[in-house]
C-alpha cells in the first residue's frame, strides 16, 4: 500500500516537474482562447498540450502547439492575429530559446 502511494507521488511529481513556464508581456488587451487578457506581465505554464496563461487573478487554459524554431530568439515576442474584430494570441516565440508556442483550433 505504502509502495503505491509513494509511486502515485512520484509521478505527480514528475508531471508538475515536466511543465514548463515562461513570463511574458501583452502590450495591448488580446484574447487567449475566450479568455480577453489586459495589457500585463502574465506567466504561462505548457502542460500537456496546453498553455495556461495566468496574472494571478485571470487564469486561460488554451490548445498550443510546442515547435523548436532553427534558431534561438532574441527576445520574448507575442505575434497576433485578427478575427471576429478582436486581437488573438497567435504564436509566442520564447527569448533565449528556440521554444514557439503555436496556439490554435
Amino acid at each position: 500500500m505504502r509502495g503505491r502511494f509513494l509511486f502515485a507521488f512520484a509521478i505527480l511529481a514528475l508531471a508538475i516537474a515536466s511543465a514548463k513556464s515562461y513570463t511574458i508581456t501583452l502590450p495591448e488587451p488580446a484574447k487567449a482562447g475566450n479568455t480577453e487578457l489586459k495589457a500585463g506581465d502574465y506567466k504561462v505554464e505548457v502542460v500537456d498540450q496546453k498553455a495556461v496563461i495566468r496574472d494571478g487573478k485571470t487564469e486561460s487554459q488554451v490548445p498550443v502547439k510546442v515547435e523548436s524554431a532553427g534558431s534561438k530568439y532574441d527576445t520574448t515576442s507575442v505575434l497576433y492575429g485578427e478575427s471576429n474584430g478582436s486581437r488573438e494570441i497567435r504564436e509566442i516565440h520564447i527569448g533565449g530559446t528556440t521554444t514557439k508556442l503555436i496556439f490554435g483550433d
